[in-house]
Order: C-alpha cells, then sequence, then structure tokens
C-alpha cells in the first residue's frame, strides 16, 4: 500500500474517531487534539530556499515563484539576456583577434624595413630554394 492510500485511510479513521458521541467521543476528541499539538510543536520549520524566486512543487519538482521569470521579463531574461551577452563576447574576440592580426603584420614590416637585405631578396625565387635549404639542414 502506498504512503497516500495509507495517509487517506489514517485520516478517514481519525475522523470517523472524533465524531463519536458521549464521553468516549470527548475523550478521544481531547487526545487527538492534544497529539495534533504535540506533532506541530515538533515539527521543524521548513527552510527557506537557496534563492528568492525558487519553490519546491508538492511534487519535489523546482517551480520559478518571481514574478520577473513569467511574460516579458521571462524572455529578457532567458533568451535576450544571454543571445546579447553571447553576441558581445563574439565582437570582442573578433575585435582581439584583428588587434593582434594588426600587430604581427606591423612586427613583420618592422622587421623587414630595418633588415640589411633589400625586401628584392625576399621576391627572389632563388633566394626562397636558398632558405628551404639552409632551414633544411
Amino acid at each position: 500500500m502506498n504512503e497516500i492510500k495509507f495517509a487517506n485511510k489514517l485520516r478517514q479513521a481519525l475522523n470517523e474517531g472524533a465524531r463519536l458521541e458521549g464521553p468516549a467521543g470527548a475523550a478521544v476528541a481531547a487526545r487527538l487534539r492534544a497529539a495534533r499539538e504535540r506533532a506541530l510543536a515538533a515539527k521543524r520549520p521548513e527552510r527557506a530556499p537557496a534563492f528568492a524566486w525558487a519553490r519546491i512543487s508538492p511534487g519535489g519538482e523546482l517551480v520559478g515563484g518571481f514574478d520577473a521569470f513569467s511574460g516579458l521579463g521571462s524572455f529578457l531574461l532567458r533568451v535576450l539576456l544571454p543571445t546579447l551577452l553571447l553576441v558581445a563576447g563574439l565582437a570582442a574576440i573578433y575585435d582581439w583577434q584583428q588587434e593582434q592580426r594588426a600587430a604581427d603584420i606591423e612586427e613583420l614590416d618592422s622587421r623587414l624595413l630595418t633588415d640589411d637585405l633589400p625586401i628584392d631578396a625576399y621576391l627572389d625565387r632563388g633566394f626562397e630554394a636558398w632558405l628551404k635549404k639552409v632551414s633544411a639542414d
């Protein structure tokens, strides 16, 4: 028997016991009332959820309880804001890569212009073959 059926049967039996007439019914009702008060006194206070917007449903699932997570606020917080953050991050990465590429070209140009060899030497096919041979050795 599952817990819900057992709890329903127990509640039904307690309700029937409280309806007894006469001195036996009054004694049972007093004992039930005392037992209920003891149970309520012994009950621990429920902990507040970690987030103000979080609620736990009777089934145990986490349910949003904050008004900003419904309607337009929900759309803004769950879809639009992460999309905007992603686009801003990608734009920042692209800009940084462009700056790196420009710095690399600038460094290469400065090396070429300050080197003793003339620029025409780098364009000569024989010089390119010589560089490959030297680097292979």
